[in-house]
């Protein structure tokens, strides 16, 4: 019996699996998630992100047998908090900076996040993994400022306008484009926290 036979389909799955740098695995990634900005999820195919990267499709086949399977590894990798680290020592801060961090993503992530729409609502999967990899760990961050905030006296606990913050910057963020065609920047940003979001919870 050979090594490879002793070894199980398994091990030699993961073996393949492992010739891939993670260098080379990013630029998958960014190649997928750029072709569903461009183009839409249901437009972009195993092959066109072969031809773009110059690989064969045998290749990516082998790492992520169907694409749900590929856009959702690409999602995992490209999960970071950008609210993550946000602490200026007072709410109006906090929330000021996370609107600068959110409009230099906006783009990029908006056009993601309609790009998937129609599939995240046939696929609950991917929808779980999108929620996984983009929205949560920013709803998290935004709840960690309001709780600072609380603890310093900034706003009640009890002030029913907390409960709405985080529908209220993710809402600016996807309504933008619609109504203007344009995605909200970093000062559009800091302007609807100012004038919409602090009135609202009591910090001016």
């Amino acid at each position: 019996m050979t090594s490879q036979a002793a070894d199980g389909p398994e091990t030699v799955a993961s073996s393949r699996r492992s010739k891939i740098t993670p260098e080379r695995e990013r630029e998958f990634f960014d190649a997928v998630l750029d072709q569903i900005r461009e183009c839409g999820y249901d437009s972009v195919t195993m092959e066109g992100v072969a031809a773009s990267t110059r690989c064969s499709k045998s290749t990516l086949y082998r790492q992520w047998k169907t694409k749900p399977q590929f856009v959702a590894a690409a999602l995992r990798a490209s999960s970071r908090v950008r609210f993550g680290g946000i602490d200026t020592g007072s709410l109006a801060g906090d929330l000021c900076e996370a609107a600068r961090a959110a409009g230099d993503w906006s783009g990029k992530d908006t056009r993601l996040l309609q790009s998937l729409g129609h599939a995240i609502t046939a696929d609950h999967a991917l929808k779980g993994v999108l929620r996984e990899a983009l929205v949560d760990p920013e709803i998290a961050a935004l709840q960690e400022m309001l709780r600072r905030g609380v603890e310093r006296g900034e706003v009640r606990a009890d002030h029913p306008a907390l409960e709405y913050v985080p529908a209220m910057m993710f809402g600016v963020l996807r309504i933008r484009p619609v109504l203007t065609g344009q995605y909200a920047d970093a000062d559009y940003l800091v302007g609807f926290v100012e004038a919409a979001v602090l009135p609202a919870l009591g910090l001016t």
